[in-house]
C-alpha cells in the first residue's frame, strides 16, 4: 500500500468520526519557513477532508496575545495561550497546526504537558540563521543586530532547540512542498491520522 492509498484509507475515519485530531508544533527561528510551511500543510489536510486550522506566532501576537512583549515571562504566556487555543481546537476535532518560534525547550515541554503528550507532534522546523537573515523581508534581523529591537531570538536572546523532535525538516535545503510532504508521511508513518 502507497502512502497516497494509506492517506486515502484514512480518509473513511473521517466519514465514521474516527479521525485523531492533534497538535502539529512547528518550532524554529524566525523566516525558517514554519508559516509557509503551516499554510501550505493547512491546505493538503484539508484537501484530503481532515480538519486543520492554523495558530500563527504573528497573528496570535496581534490580537489574543496583543498585550504581550518578548519577556521570558511574556514568551511563556504566549505559548501557555497558543497550547490553550490548540487544545480547544483538538478537543473539538480539529487539527491544530501551531507555528511559533516557542524558542525555549521548558515552554515546548509546558505546552506538550498540557496539550497530552501522545496529541503534540513537535516539528523543529531547521534552517540555518545565516539563511533566516537572508530570507528576513521585514528587516527584523538588521534591527535586531542594531540593537533597535531586544529580545530577538537567535541575536539577542537564545533558541533552543528541541533534543529529540519527532519530525525534522531542514527548509534550507527542502522546498515548503516537500517539507510538507516529509511532515505527511511521518504522520501516516506513526498512525495519528
Amino acid at each position: 500500500m502507497t502512502d497516497k492509498s494509506k492517506f486515502l484509507f484514512n480518509f473513511s475515519k473521517i466519514k465514521s468520526g474516527k479521525h485523531k485530531s492533534f497538535a502539529i508544533w512547528l518550532t524554529g527561528l524566525s523566516g525558517s519557513g514554519k508559516s509557509a510551511i503551516a499554510y501550505n500543510l493547512k491546505k493538503m489536510l484539508q484537501g484530503r477532508g481532515f480538519p486543520a486550522c492554523i495558530i500563527d506566532g504573528d497573528r496570535l501576537r496581534e490580537t489574543l496575545s496583543s498585550d504581550l512583549g518578548f519577556s521570558i515571562k511574556d514568551r511563556k504566556e504566549n505559548i501557555r495561550r497558543a497550547a490553550a487555543v490548540a487544545k480547544m481546537l483538538i478537543d473539538n476535532g480539529i487539527i491544530a497546526i501551531v507555528s511559533l518560534i516557542s524558542p525555549f525547550k521548558n515552554d515546548r515541554n509546558a505546552a506538550k504537558r498540557f496539550i497530552s503528550a501522545g496529541l503534540f507532534i513537535e516539528v523543529f522546523v531547521n534552517c540555518p540563521l545565516s539563511e533566516c537573515e537572508k530570507r528576513d523581508t521585514r528587516g527584523l534581523y538588521k534591527k535586531a543586530r542594531a540593537g533597535k529591537i531586544k529580545n530577538f531570538t537567535g541575536i539577542s536572546s537564545p533558541y533552543q532547540k528541541p533534543d529529540n523532535p519527532q519530525i525534522t525538516v531542514n527548509t534550507d535545503k527542502e522546498s515548503v512542498n516537500s517539507s510538507c510532504e516529509k511532515i505527511i508521511h511521518c504522520l501516516l508513518k506513526s498512525k495519528p491520522i
